[in-house]
This record gives C-alpha cells, structure tokens and sequence, in this order.
C-alpha cells in the first residue's frame, strides 16, 4: 500500500518519497559530475529515492524541498578539476544554505543561482572562478546575507555599484584573490554590514571612509589587511561603530594609521583584537595620547613590523589584564622589559623579538604567566641566567631567547618539559656540558649553536627530536652512536673540536635531511650507506676525511654538497649521480682525473667550484650547455620545514582570530665562495644570489670550449692557474651577467677580443700572465680596469687616444715583475762575462805567441 501511495503522490506533486524528483535528478546529476572528476561521493547518495535523506541535504519539513545543501571537500589528491555549472542547482528553489567549500573546483560566474531568491548563505571558498565578472554576477544575488569567496581565484576591478542591491548583506569574505582598484565605497554604506573581508588581495589608494561616512554601526570585524593601501585612516572615523570588536589592517606599508581620538570622547567600542602588524602606526600608539587605554577587552595585540620607537607602553600590563596575544616584534623598542613581570598576566603569547630591550626573565616566571604558551624574545640585549621555573609552565610549546646575552647553563628541566616543541638559545654566552647531562630529550627543536658548551656530547642520546643544531661551541671528543638511532632530519655540529671517524652507523639515519659536520676534525673515509640517506644537505668541509665511499653520495636528492678542504683523492665519476645538485664544491682537495661531459647532464647548477685539485685534460665543450640558475627558485631550503601556526584552541581565542605564525625554518649556516679576488658568505636565500664557476688550480689543458659563452646567466668564471692554450674565445662577450672573469696564469695567445667590452657587468677581469698580443680594449667596462690585469703579457700594447695602439715600447704591457735585487745581480753577470771575455783573451793571445811560429818571431823583433 505504501509504495501505491507513493506513486500517487509523485504522480500528483512530482516528488519522489519525501524529495521532488526535479530536486533529486539535478543532485544525481552532481553526483555524476563528482565520479567523472574522480571526486569523492557520498555513499548516501543515489540510496533511495528520498533525497532528503542523503548525507549534506537538508529539506525543509512542511514542503519537503531541499533547504540546505553541505557538499564540502570532496576532493581527492591528484584528482582532475571539478567542472560545475551552478545552474544545476536552480530546481532548488527553496534552497537556503550552499556549501560548496574546499572542493577546489572550476566554477562558471554565479549567473546559474540568480533564480534562488531564497538563498541567503553561500559558500564557494577553495574553488576556481574561470569565467569573467564574478563579482558583478554576485551583484544579483539580491537575497545573500552571507557570502563566502576566500581564494576563489577572483580577479579584476570592483564597480562602486556592484554590492549596491545587495542590502540585507551581513557577511562578506572575500580574503587571497586577486581582486584590484580601489575598494568600492559603497560597501560601507551597507546597513546590516557585520563582517567585511578584503584582506590578501591587490586593492589600493585609499580606504574609502572618512568623518563624515554613515558606516554601519552593526560593524564588528573590519579586515583589509596585505594589500597596497595607502593614505591615512583614522580610527575616529569609527566613533559610530558600536559593536566593533576587531580591526585587522596589516601589511599595508604606506598605510598611516592615527589612534588619537578628541579630547573627552571615549570610543563606544570595545575592542577584542587589533592587528596593526607591518603599517605606518603613529607613534603616538606607544607615548600617548591614545584610545587603547581604553579598551579594556582586548585579548589579541598586533603591533609588530612599525619601527616604533620608545618603552614599552604601561597601559598594555595595567589596563589590559585579559590580553592573550602580545606581538611588539620588530620595531625600534628600547628600555627596560621589566615591566612586563611586574603583573600577573593572562597572556599565553609573547612577541617581544627584534628591539633593543635589557633586563631579565624574573625567577618566578611561572607565577607571572601560569597559561604561557610561546615566548619569543630573541635578537635582544636580554641579560641573566635561564629561570628554572619556566619548566613549570605547563603548556609552554616554544622558548626562542637567541641572539641575547644570556649567561649561566641551561636548566636541565628545559630538555625534558613534555609540551616544549621549540627550544632556540643559540647565539648567547650560555655553557657548561651540552644539554647538562639529560639524555632523554622531548623537545622536537633544539638550537644551542654559537654558546660556549665544552666537553663530550652526551652517549645514550634518546627522544624524539627533529632539529638539532650544536654549531659554533666547545665541543669535543668523538659522536657517539647513539645520535644515529634519533629521528634526526636536521643535525648540525659544524665549527667544534670533534674527532673520530664517521661510522657507517649514520646510515641508520634515513630520515636525515641536512647534515653540516664542517669544520672539526673528522678523519678517515665516509661510510657507504647503499643508498639509504635521503640528504638535501651535506656539509664536511674543512676536515681531515681521505676516503670518499662513492655510496654515500648517490642519493639523488642531494642538493647542496660542499667537500672542500680535505684530503680526499678519487676521480669525479660519481658526480653525474647527483641528479639534483646546485651547490657543488669540492675544492681544496686531490681529486684527479678528467671532466666528464657526464657533468653536462646536470641541469640544476648554480655553483661549481673544482678549484685547487688535480684535474686534468680539455674542458668539455657541453659546459656551455648547463642552464646555470634557471631552476633558482624552483627550491628553497627554507621550504624544506613549514611554519609552525598556533592560535586555534586556545581558551580565549575563537578560529577567527589570527593565528600566533612561529617562523621555524632552519637557517642555513650558508657557504663561502671565491669571486672578485675575495671570499664572499652567502647565506639565506642564497640560490638566488650567486651563479658561477671555479676551476682555477688544477692542470686543465687545450683550448676554452666557446660554448662556455652561452653561459649568459653566469656571475663568476675563474679558469686561471691551468694549461689552457689557444685564444680566447669571442662568444665570452655572450655571458652578459658576468661580473667576475679571471682567466690569468695560464697559455692563451692572440689578441683580447674586442667584444668583450660589451660585458657591462664585468667589475673584475684579469687575464694576467699568458701570451696575449695586440690592443688592449679602452671601451666599456675596460676602461676602469689597472694594469695589473694585463700584467705578465709582454706583446699586449695600451689603445692611444686615436683608437691605435701605442707605438714604441712605451705602451707595452709591463713585463713579469722580477725580485728586487735582480738588478744587481745582472749587473754582477755582465762584469763577470766581460771579465772572463778579457782574461780568456789575454791567455788565447799568450799561447799564442809562444806556441805558433810566426807568435814566436814576432815576439823576438819586439
């Protein structure tokens, strides 16, 4: 009987058991549309003709049509992109609520929804908008009240009319698209207008507000923050905005902000977070007068990046005993940070990094700040020892104190706290033994580098820790093998006193991504792991090593390999397994043999540097083919580790808030490299800074391959102190990025060509000590250069005024210069030839006279 009655009932109003057929075929056909885009499906739907019941709908019960559709993060990794036309969904007609969120699909405009006149919540975030005029589409959507499009891939200019008609509007989030212009002042003119979002995208010029704007006085959250804002915004313009409880107008550099309001108006808002991080804040924010003192429910204080100068300011631990977030880093802050203690605080987050403050942590900092989550005070001229009883601190996830003047040896405790994620003290004056005799260590992050800890490290080394950085201490004796059964992927003791071998132990490392053992004194050979490590980043410069196991070095991801000064001696066969390489540096060691042209396989390059070893043979001519640095920004060291974001869950914070963003990426100790005549450092982002190529010191022979010249994004070529022979090649004029050339002490002949004055980035050239002839180049670049470049070529001659060269010896290259006391001692030679010339003649004539005949009479008539 039932399924009669069903049929009659579909029969009569075209439904289908508690769903209206044209309802449910428009869902099946979304359906379809997410199994050919590899989408996931709700296992609900298609179950039964009651689409009502089916995982994300939502019917209303007195007509039975869909009012509420939830169809979120559907996407698969790896999946194709999710071509929808909204239009699908205009059967809905009593549709209310659309969420269509984190589905990362490809959207026509929204012109297929305009005959929902019952929609009032939209959602399309993490999705892609291909058509045009999405935002003038959404201008008719009259019915919205909430509109979600964060990083929907929105470009172009907003009309001032497009959100004209959209009056019952409260909500509108419109954060990381791509939005340009002005902003359109008819926003503010929205009477129900609660939440306004542009942040992240490209708006400039002014914000369009001013004394005498009716802004809504429903506003609550204001947030206009990275984009190119600039004029000025004051905050009295806001004197009306009742319900205001947050303002986040940051990374907007030329964007003045003034807190002052008139004298005897207090503000009808109270604030609950204001981020102000990276604009042009008045600096009366910080002296005074201003309205913040005010606010009395201000949980969330973003004040960072302002170069504000001054103490900090008494009403931030006075008036505001609910603030939780507290970010002052990187201004020009000085004085005192004592008063920070003097008042039991419920912050949980503290930036105070980058400024000039002195003073003390306080003894009890754990009765000072019971709910402390992060303490980030580095760069500094904080002062005394480490308080203990930071360990008491229950939830404390991050302690950064570096680059301060701490003194003393660290708690033990801070080792072992059981929340503690982040430590990072490097850069003090702390000592004692490394990590104070603990050998069970919790904390995930630890930088202890640039200290004075002495002594061995630690044996029975366990826990559970990712990063490790030791650099720059005291430390001695030998690894012990238990580092190797961590779960290391950063570990650093560059620039100690370390002794021992390398055992093969290190291959049980295979998580290990950065390694820097430089600058210790390791000895013996590199174990041959098989393959097993997974490095990026692997640093033994500046050690006594010989032995290079060819099996430690075949990993493919190898990014950044700097053998130098060692004693290694092999051929260079291996070189061509590092597929990935960009920083190769293995000078200062014995290697011998020739270069492959295997080496021209590897297209990642932006540092060869094979100086002062033994190789030898001709320079393959495919070195030209290299495509020195056009993968610079294709990696990044920094990426290998991600931010570290804290702000959600927190008892006082809501997901709307901004999270507290911990910068954990781990800092290269960067690389030397020999250009210009000296040694630069680069450290940071350095694959984007330096490109070249040094094989000076070795015995390379035949002639400079003039493919080299296509080298065009090349900075430094240093050949000198080889056999190189023949001329030099024109096509060098092609390297146009090349500011360093040194191609001296070798047997070029022939002239210097002409067409290397066009190297308009050349600061350093030498071609000294060859067998070069003709005119020197007084054009360009060459025009700045000294004699000194030209030195030891006999044949080259000075350009006179009339672009000829110089007759006579008198613009002549200056021979090679010859020691100081080489005058005289050719001086004493010729006295010494003409003198044996004279004897020799003396005696000749002698024996010739009384030896010969016609000698003998002659002498008898004198």
């Amino acid at each position: 009987m039932l399924w009669i009655l069903c049929i009659m009932l579909q029969s009569m109003f075209h439904m289908a058991c508690g769903c209206v057929a044209e309802e449910r075929d428009a869902l099946m056909h979304v359906r379809s549309s997410l199994i050919k885009a590899n989408y996931l499906v709700p296992d609900s739907w298609g179950q039964g003709d009651d689409c009502c019941s089916w995982e994300g709908v939502t019917c209303d019960d007195k007509v039975a049509r869909v009012s509420a559709l939830v169809l979120n993060n559907m996407h698969v990794a790896g999946s194709g992109c999710w071509i929808l036309n909204l239009a699908v969904f205009s059967p809905l007609h009593e549709l209310q609520l659309l969420d269509l969120s984190l589905n990362y699909a490809c959207l026509q405009n929204l012109d297929g929804l305009q005959g929902l006149t019952k929609l009032r919540y939209l959602n399309l975030s993490e999705n892609s908008f291909v058509g045009n005029d999405t935002i003038g589409s959404l201008g008719k959507l009259a019915s919205l009240q909430v509109i979600h499009l964060v990083s929907s891939n929105i470009s172009g200019t907003v009309p001032n009319t497009a959100f004209k008609n959209l009056k019952n509007m409260r909500e509108l989030h419109l954060r990381s698209n791509q939005l340009s212009g002005s902003i359109p002042s008819s926003l503010f003119e929205l009477p129900r207008l609660e939440y306004l979002d542009l942040s992240e995208n490209l708006f400039q010029g002014h914000i369009p507000m001013s004394s005498f704007a009716d802004i809504s006085s429903a506003l609550r959250t204001l947030k206009l923050s990275g984009n190119n804002l600039s004029g000025a915004f004051h905050f009295f313009w806001l004197r009306n905005c009742t319900m205001l409880e947050k303002i986040d107008l940051s990374g907007n550099s030329d964007l003045s902000i003034d807190v002052k309001f008139h004298r005897r108006l207090v503000p009808p808002f109270q604030l609950r977070s204001l981020v102000l991080s990276g604009c042009n804040v008045d600096n009366s924010i910080i002296v005074g007068p201003n309205f913040l003192g005010t606010q009395c429910h201000l949980q969330i204080l973003d004040l960072s990046h302002n170069n504000l100068t001054g103490s900090i300011p008494d009403w931030i631990f006075t008036n505001v005993a609910t603030l939780v977030y507290l970010n002052i880093a990187s201004n020009s802050l000085v004085g005192s940070i004592d008063p920070m203690w003097q008042h039991r605080s419920a912050l949980q987050m503290i930036n105070v990094s980058n400024n000039y403050f002195v003073g003390q942590l306080p003894a009890n900092i754990s009765s000072v700040f019971p709910d402390l989550e992060v303490l980030v005070a580095s760069n500094n001229i904080i002062s005394g020892y480490l308080p203990p009883s930071l360990c008491n601190t229950s939830n404390i996830i991050i302690v950064d104190l570096s680059n301060n003047k701490f003194t003393g040896e660290v708690p033990t405790c801070y080792f072992s706290v059981p929340s503690l994620a982040i430590l990072k003290l490097s850069n003090n004056n702390l000592g004692g033994s490394m990590f104070g005799g603990v050998s069970d260590i919790s904390v995930s992050a630890i930088y202890l580098g640039s200290n004075k800890f002495e002594g061995t490290l630690p044996s029975n080394l366990s826990g559970n820790p990712v990063i490790m950085d030791l650099h720059d201490n005291k430390l001695s004796g030998k690894i012990d093998t238990s580092f190797w059964d961590l779960s290391l992927q950063v570990l650093s003791v560059a620039s100690n006193n370390l002794t021992g071998e390398i055992y093969p132990a290190i291959c049980k490392l295979t998580t290990l991504q950065i390694l820097d053992m430089s600058d210790n004194n390791f000895v013996g050979s590199t174990p041959n792991c098989a393959d097993e490590l997974q490095l990026y980043f692997l640093n033994m410069s500046r050690n006594s090593l010989s032995g290079l196991s060819h099996g430690f070095l075949n990993s493919s991801h190898i990014t950044v390999l700097d053998l130098r000064y060692n004693q290694f001696i092999s051929s260079l066969g291996w070189i061509h397994n590092l597929s990935q390489v960009r920083l190769l540096l293995l000078g200062g060691n014995r290697f011998r043999g020739q270069i492959s042209e295997n080496i021209c396989h590897l297209q990642y390059f932006n540092i060869i540097d094979l100086s002062d070893n033994r190789i030898s043979g001709s320079l393959p001519p495919c070195i030209g083919d290299i495509s020195f640095g056009y993968h610079a920004d294709d990696l990044d060291f920094q990426t290998l580790f991600d931010f570290v974001s804290l702000g959600t869950g927190f008892s006082s914070t809501d997901n709307d808030d901004p999270a507290f963003t911990y910068d954990i990426l781990y800092d290269l100790q960067g690389f030397t490299f020999s250009t210009k005549g000296n040694v630069y450092a680069y450290s940071r982002n350095f694959f984007n800074l330096m490109f070249g190529i040094d094989l000076s010191g070795n015995m390379l022979s035949g002639e400079i391959p003039w493919e080299i010249g296509n080298l065009s994004r090349v900075k430094s070529l240093n050949l000198s102190n080889n056999h190189f022979s023949g001329r030099i090649p024109s096509t060098l004029a092609n390297m146009s990025a090349i500011e360093s050339l040194d191609i001296s002490h070798n047997e070029l002949d022939g002239p210097i060509p002409p067409q290397l004055s066009q190297l308009w980035s050349l600061e350093v050239f030498s071609v000294a000590y060859n067998n070069l002839s003709g005119c020197i180049p007084d054009s360009g670049q060459f025009a700045s250069f000294s004699m000194d470049s030209y030195i030891g070529n006999k044949n080259l001659q000075n350009m006179s005024l009339g672009n000829a060269c110089s007759a006579g010896s008198s613009g002549r290259v200056a021979p090679a210069p010859v020691p100081e006391d080489a005058d005289d001692a050719s001086d004493d030679l010729i006295l010494y030839v003409v003198s044996a010339s004279f004897v020799l003649a003396f005696w000749a004539t002698v024996a010739f006279s009384f030896c010969h005949p016609y000698g003998r009479s002659v002498m008898l008539k004198l």
